[in-house]
């Protein structure tokens, strides 16, 4: 039973990250942002809760996870935390891009351009690995790499021409 209480937590904090998302898309929009490749995000979407929806159909919910895996999740959770503070009013899961915003480089993004989706990475391999489910793992690892090489291309173009500005 470990497992559904785990996705429930997991379900409910994407949830409350779309809606504060879409709460800074609405507001940056309004400041004359503009959305790059919105045909991108439904399958962001898809692939998240695809990938919540197969741990719970397939993953016997009996299954113990590995300790030290699931602890490494939660410490991804801080990581993501980290992320969303740092970029504030600007954190969406579209590409939305203000024109004269400087970038942010601060917080994680001192040493990488794209912590957040590292971080992805990261817990779609970890959390059906930390349950077994390694074909899980794998799969949606691929899917999202796919659709990561798209994202990171779109999001660099858009975040071209704001390249001088730093913050």
């Amino acid at each position: 039973m470990i497992l559904y209480f785990i996705l429930a937590l997991v379900a409910a904090q994407r949830l409350v990250e779309v809606w504060y998302a879409a709460r800074n898309t609405r507001r940056l929009l309004a400041r004359g942002a503009v959305e790059i490749a919105p045909w991108q995000h439904p399958l962001f979407i898809a692939l998240h809760a695809g990938w919540l929806l197969s741990l719970a159909l397939f993953v016997p919910p009996s299954r113990i996870p590995n300790g030290w895996m699931l602890a490494a999740f939660a410490l991804l959770q801080c990581a993501r935390l980290w992320v969303l503070v740092t970029l504030g009013p600007f954190w969406t899961t579209r590409i939305v891009s203000l024109p004269d915003a400087p970038l942010v480089r601060a917080g994680p993004y001192r040493f990488m351009r794209h912590p957040n989706y590292g971080i992805v990475v990261c817990e779609i391999a970890l959390l059906p690995a930390a349950f077994g489910a390694w074909s899980i793992a794998i799969i949606f690892s691929l899917a999202n790499a796919v659709l990561l090489t798209l994202r990171i291309r779109s999001e660099n173009d858009a975040l071209a021409a704001r390249e001088h500005l730093a913050r």
